[in-house]
């Protein structure tokens, strides 16, 4: 059962960990069917330990069951495994077969990398945002919930959870493109961003466990579709650049002689193009280039502005990094795969789905584009 959010309280953000845990439970026990219940007891010792609630959930003509909560009022998904770790050890001496407890993460809010890691490992969650993940085989739920994309009550001061920015982007299509081991200074020299902004994203990468690095050593480890996917929340070829609409009235085909022919006009192809020549998925019917200038580009090309159905997007803007370690191929400029994938992951039409192939390309050939 999925359900419309129930809204929270920006303004009153819960404090305690035992305010979270209530106001988490508030959110499951209000997506219950009707006649389901849930009767929580907090604080309860079991086993020489102390666990933060027991619940029992009951549906009509069904043997109850128990739900053990662990509640935090922060949570980075690098401390996931630990937390799930004790959860279960907790539910073992709680219950002895594990068939009949299900251990639930909560917090005040869950980010949705930290979301995605615990639907992978089959953890159940909830927040006090209503972000909800409840799956339990007897009596049979499945549960599943929207609250906030976004942290309502982080406080100010330095941004982190984000990618924002052309340093983020430098340090990310670094981390991808070059296949570790790499300590964060080599990480700074390839990059070429400012220490500070590549010490802060290695932290958040670290903290969503989608890289690993030793205590003050190496990255070790690098999730890179995992971190492609994961700027695709943060950077957009439409959202993050200035795109102009164009239309090639002779199609795709003439728009490539033209760029082959062009001496001075710097570009990099991507999107559908880009797919076409490493993992063919349809033929392109939009061309998507990026230029250093929009209407210089679009008069040398010969391209006709327009504000709807057009077959070119040029883009521009503050990310240089969309030019770094380009390919060329058939006279051809093409941005590199890790590029062309968040480009496509944010694009119109088709262009998720053309994503998904070209990401599977690059799992099934890491050493044809990976340095």
């Amino acid at each position: 059962m999925e359900l419309k959010g129930v809204p929270y309280d920006v303004e009153m953000p819960p404090e305690r960990e035992v305010d979270v845990l209530r106001q988490a439970v508030m959110h499951l026990r209000r997506r219950l069917p009707r006649q389901w219940s849930i009767n929580v007891r907090e604080d309860v010792r079991t086993g020489g330990r102390r666990v933060d609630a027991l619940a029992e959930l009951s549906a009509p003509g069904e043997m109850p069951t128990t739900l053990i909560f662990d509640a935090k009022r922060s949570v980075v998904t690098a401390n996931l495994p630990g937390i799930v770790d004790q959860l279960r050890m907790m539910s073992s001496q709680v219950a002895p077969k594990a068939s009949s407890i299900t251990p639930i993460v909560v917090a005040r809010y869950l980010g949705s990398t930290a979301r995605s890691w615990l639907e992978r490992n089959e953890i159940s969650y909830a927040d006090a945002t209503g972000n909800v993940h409840l799956v339990v085989d007897r009596p049979a739920i499945f549960l599943h919930d929207r609250g906030a994309d976004r942290d309502p009550w982080r406080g100010p001061g330095r941004p982190r959870g984000t990618l924002v920015g052309p340093p983020a982007a430098r340090v990310v299509r670094t981390l991808v493109d070059f296949a570790p081991p790499m300590t964060v200074p080599k990480l700074v020299t390839r990059s070429g961003a400012s220490t500070g902004a590549t010490y802060r994203v290695v932290e958040f990468l670290e903290q969503e466990a989608l890289i690993s690095r030793e205590a003050k050593g190496p990255i070790r480890a690098v999730e890179w579709r995992r971190i492609l996917e994961r700027w695709s929340r943060d950077y957009g070829f439409q959202r993050s650049n200035t795109v102009g609409i164009y239309l090639e009235p002779r199609g795709l085909n003439a728009l490539a002689d033209r760029l082959a022919q062009s001496q001075n006009l710097r570009y990099a192809m991507t999107g559908s193009a880009a797919v076409q020549r490493l993992a063919p998925y349809a033929p392109p019917r939009l061309a998507m280039i990026y230029v250093d200038d929009i209407p210089s580009a679009a008069d040398e090309l010969g391209l006709r502005p327009v504000e709807a159905g057009g077959n070119v997007l040029l883009a521009s803007g503050d990310y240089d990094v969309v030019f770094d370690r380009t390919v060329t191929q058939d006279g051809l400029t093409f941005v590199a795969p890790s590029q062309a994938a968040v480009d496509l992951l944010t694009g119109p039409g088709r262009s998720p789905a053309e994503a998904q192939a070209l990401l599977d390309w690059m799992e099934t050939h890491e050493r044809e584009w990976r340095r």
